[in-house]
């Protein structure tokens, strides 16, 4: 385990050596200097036995975002988690605050940190956001047999209007599942992924209303098979991050291996628990 400054040093070394090779492809992964401090700082921690505080992951503001099923009065939802795994769990455990903006006048410089964090890629990298409001449609998995075999009739792609663009995929089914359906990366509301399980029930743990889709903590903004969520300034200058990691990961997360962490709520009330479900 790391303390969060360690891992910081850690990703300003792989900073600089992407940077270094970005310039000069010829030159060193990595410095002596580099080197010796990756090995020191890669002894770690032993496991700390104590309460940990927990690690800010998302602040969003119902001006700037949709957020679903929020309590009356509040325009503000922090989301944080414990670095950690549970035992149940192969990843993070989330806590939701409400709140209202207004009511907010003591604020903290800076948070109070967990001296350890199990993994580095539980730390968030700090980024802004720029939201934009998409179309999405839901997985093929939540079709029915029907509409699935449709999404595979390339007439009638044509008669609606649309030419499906076949680069990358191999039919319109693979299409749909790539470009047009549960956009990658972070985002809220909108429709579940799924990929991991077949769709499946997801009741409030308190009332048994189905819950929706409030957040998506994603491991990475776009990959390979859904170039098509890119941004355009990111097709024509991709930003370089660290050796290893996709440029499409600003947050520099991990979710189970590359997959993506969705929150769900009751529509019934807010007051009731959230569920977590990793697909």
């Amino acid at each position: 385990m790391h303390s969060p400054e360690e891992i910081r040093i850690l990703r300003r070394i792989h900073a600089a050596a992407a940077e270094r090779r970005l310039r000069d492809p010829q030159a060193p992964a990595i410095t002596p200097e580099e080197r010796e401090i990756e090995q020191r700082l890669r002894e770690g921690h032993p496991w700390f036995d104590g309460p940990i505080p927990m690690i800010p992951v998302a602040q969003l503001y119902a001006r700037d975002v949709p957020l679903p099923a929020r309590p009356p009065g509040a325009d503000l939802l922090q989301v944080l988690w414990c670095p950690c795994d549970h035992e149940e769990f192969a990843h993070p455990r989330t806590a939701l605050f409400w709140r209202s903006s207004a009511s907010v006048t003591d604020v903290l410089e800076a948070p109070p940190e967990p001296p350890v964090i199990q993994f580095d890629w539980y730390l968030p990298e700090p980024c802004l956001l720029a939201p934009e409001q998409i179309t999405e449609y839901p997985s093929p998995l939540e079709l029915s047999k029907e509409l699935q075999q449709q999404l595979g009739d390339v007439n009638l792609w044509e008669t609606a209007g649309f030419a499906w663009d076949s680069t990358g995929a191999l039919d319109p089914q693979e299409f749909y599942f790539r470009n047009l359906c549960h956009a990658p990366g972070w985002k809220t509301g909108g429709w579940t992924r799924w990929g991991l399980t077949d769709p499946m029930p997801r009741p409030c743990p308190e009332c048994g209303t189905e819950t929706t889709p409030l957040l998506t903590i994603a491991s990475s903004e776009w990959n390979s098979g859904s170039k098509s969520w890119m941004p355009d300034e990111e097709r024509t200058n991709p930003t370089p991050l660290l050796l290893g990691t996709p440029p499409s990961n600003f947050t520099l997360l991990d979710i189970a291996g590359a997959y993506s962490l969705q929150l769900h709520v009751c529509p019934a009330s807010p007051e009731h628990p959230h569920i977590e479900l990793v697909q």
